[in-house]
């Protein structure tokens, strides 16, 4: 049995992964507040913001973990919030941190020691990664220390046949986008002006780089950025 442990599927990106390794016949278990709609996705309730929180699955993640053969963990679960550096608040950046790296952290570790080879660790990181732009410090901050953690996980996992990577999307067509645009007209257009295709990506485009990824363990510890091609200012 191949498995799919995903975290934050409830919608946008992490929805249309766990639809896409569905319909490739994975078994798949969402770790989110909101459950997949997708119905043939195990939901197991979670808000991965709450230090612990993780460790209260690990007696039913281990049941799903110990019949697997092959298994594809994505650290999906991600959180922006609009803080300039001289206004972030600790509390706001420990919350951040919580679900964005410490959580990720936990989950590596229930995870991991059940991973046989040819199985998986994909990140899911941001074009903010290796870069930032103005008032969302604390997930620039976050998306750094992810690409970190990937890294320390293809160098600690080596010659276990375990591969890893980050796959860093630009600016993707979800429902946080939409909500942003919906209060700012002007902002569809300096967001498909990015793009080397004057478009938004598509959720599907992200979840089938993800797919490749996990079975191409010749991408293991790449930064892979899956943005259309951004135009550089």
């Amino acid at each position: 049995m191949n498995l799919l442990i995903i975290t934050g599927a409830s919608s946008g990106i992490g929805l249309a992964i766990a639809q896409h390794f569905a319909r490739d016949g994975w078994r798949v278990v969402n770790i989110s507040r909101q459950p997949c709609s997708e119905t043939a996705v195990i939901n197991l309730a979670c808000d991965l913001a709450e230090p612990d929180a993780v460790l209260a699955l690990r007696a039913t993640l281990e049941i799903e973990l110990t019949a697997a053969t092959q298994i594809c963990l994505v650290h999906n679960a991600s959180v922006m919030q609009f803080h300039a550096i001289d206004h972030l608040l600790a509390a706001d950046l420990r919350r951040v941190l919580e679900l964005n790296i410490v959580a990720a952290n936990t989950l590596n570790q229930i995870v991991i020691p059940h991973l046989k080879a040819q199985s998986s660790v994909i990140y899911i990181g941001s074009t903010l990664a290796e870069k930032a732009v103005p008032g969302v410090a604390s997930y620039v901050i976050a998306k750094h220390a992810l690409v970190g953690m990937m890294r320390a996980t293809c160098q600690d996992l080596a010659g276990r046949g375990i591969h890893t990577c980050m796959i860093c999307p630009g600016v993707t067509d979800t429902r946080q986008v939409r909500d942003l645009i919906a209060s700012n007209p002007n902002m569809l257009a300096a967001f498909t002006a990015l793009s080397a295709f004057d478009r938004l990506i598509e959720p599907t485009e992200i979840a089938a780089a993800v797919a490749f990824a996990a079975g191409a363990p010749v991408l293991n510890g790449a930064v892979i950025h899956a943005n259309l091609g951004q135009r550089e200012r």
